[in-house]
């Protein structure tokens, strides 16, 4: 009698442990222990802080420091240029737009023959997705396709020369490293490079476009440096 009253597994009806016919993990087995999955992500969020903390000491001493005192720094540890680099992606990755798709699309809407030069390239983003001819140069090489290459010194390792002799400069950068845009400009003219326009629109970064209109001028040029960006310390 009390086999008859039993519920039967069937249509409608989730099987009992002696059913036959059950497929995937063993139902005896042990449950995980409730505390598993809060541990695991407490130690990835603890890892993500350390990693943005990592970034931050890392990106103000570029902004501090000589390119110099930087490439001996990533020699010192090379692992740092490949945390410098997710730091910074993961922080563009938050703005409403990258500057380097702008600069994408920019050379999309132009001949495929133009020679593109990409100076400080990190993972050769406009490499990867464009047909131009592009020489990418970095201070460490993160792809093959990177020449090593230090601005400050004026030459590249390859021994490509690196000087501008004609055509279109981009120039993107952060917004608030700009104290004085209009004196970045008179510094840039100086050098015989021609504004063309500038982007101004995003709170983030700034996008000028310039054209090289004649050798620079024989004195100082003021008006270059940027401001660098500090971190409040937490």
């Amino acid at each position: 009698q009390r086999g008859r009253d039993q519920p039967q597994a069937g249509a409608g009806e989730e099987p009992g442990p002696g059913a036959a016919g059950l497929t995937g993990p063993d139902l005896d087995a042990a449950p995980a222990p409730a505390g598993a999955g809060r541990s695991a992500a407490l130690r990835a969020r603890m890892e993500e802080r350390l990693l943005s903390a990592r970034f931050r000491f890392i990106n103000q001493q570029l902004y501090t420091c000589s390119s110099r005192d930087a490439a001996r720094l990533f020699q010192t540890d090379p692992g740092a240029f490949e945390i410098y680099h997710r730091g910074f992606a993961r922080q563009v990755g938050r703005w409403p737009e990258n500057p380097v798709h702008r600069i994408v699309r920019y050379l999309r809407r132009r001949p495929a023959s133009l020679v593109v030069a990409d100076f400080g390239c990190g993972d050769c983003t406009i490499a990867r997705s464009v047909k131009n001819e592009v020489h990418s140069f970095d201070l460490v090489p993160l792809s093959p396709r990177v020449t090593v290459c230090d601005m400050a010194e004026h030459r590249c390792h390859s021994g490509l020369g690196c000087s501008f002799h004609r055509g279109t400069l981009m120039v993107a950068e952060v917004a608030s490293r700009f104290e004085d845009l209009r004196a970045f400009l008179n510094a840039m003219a100086q050098l015989g490079f021609k504004s063309v326009s500038k982007d101004l629109s995003s709170p983030f970064f700034y996008l000028l476009e310039f054209t090289k209109a004649g050798p620079p001028r024989p004195r100082p040029v003021p008006g270059l440096r940027l401001l660098p960006c500090l971190y409040k310390r937490r």
